[in-house]
């Protein structure tokens, strides 16, 4: 199966750059070198990954992103020539799923394109909890939360809460072992399946995202509480 990704970047030298070695690569490549291009192509097609720069005419990328995650749980890799933390923690907040820097090499960017494929097709594959499994119809419940583990859906009261798919993947960690403490290290290893590099920005990104959508309060979490200097565990609800 020949994965398709939509590359959305505006510079037209290194939108064929990127179109060139991702098609050597066995890729199908589909280019859009606006925000609003790659918001009309999304409407028509599916892809497996989208590469997304961030500065974009009409629509730039992060209002794109957002637009995107509305509606989408597909991988998305920001590109972009701002290199400062600020930026990053930006693009990751809003939903994306990783970050390079221009300049990158080809090799770098494809690398970064099979893990996340690799990543998606892990939690494609990753069998339910036993106690899940025996009933793949049944909701999880925690707390007001309801989880629906197949369809990777949560609501809370009855209202649907729009989680990435690192967000839901993050909760479902917790709930899958609910009496583990998982630091900052474990946790990145278990959602992003990647040596840590010691980038707590990463965590405490999504972590906060998480909290804002879950928490009745997210600067006093119930649900995943923080132990201090050792990482995180599900709250006893």
């Amino acid at each position: 199966m020949r994965h398709k990704i939509l590359v959305v970047e505006d510079d037209s030298f290194i939108s064929n750059m990127i179109d060139e070695g991702l098609t050597k690569e066995g890729f199908t490549v589909t280019a859009a070198f606006d925000g609003e291009e790659a918001l009309e192509k999304l409407s028509q097609h599916s892809y497996d990954v989208i590469l997304l720069d961030w500065m974009l005419p009409k629509i730039d990328g992060i209002e794109c992103l957002k637009a995107i995650r509305s509606k989408s749980m597909v991988p998305i890799l920001m590109l972009s020539a701002k290199g400062e933390d600020v930026d990053k923690a930006l693009g990751l907040g809003f939903g994306a799923d990783d970050y390079i820097s221009k300049p990158f090499s080809m090799l770098e960017l494809i690398a970064r394109i099979k893990a996340m494929l690799r990543r998606e097709q892990h939690y494609m594959d990753t069998s339910a909890p036993k106690e899940v499994e025996k009933n793949k119809n049944d909701i999880v419940a925690l707390g007001e939360l309801r989880i629906d583990m197949d369809n990777f859906s949560v609501k809370k009261r009855g209202k649907e809460l729009n989680l990435t798919a690192k967000e839901f993947n993050i909760l479902k960690v917790f709930i899958t072992h609910p009496s583990r403490v998982y630091t900052k290290a474990q946790l990145y290893q278990a959602i992003w399946h990647d040596a840590y590099q010691g980038d707590e920005n990463v965590i405490n990104v999504h972590m906060r995202r998480l909290r804002e959508k879950i928490e009745d309060d997210p600067s006093q979490p119930v649900y995943i509480k923080t132990l201090w200097g050792i990482g995180y565990k599900l709250g006893e609800l």
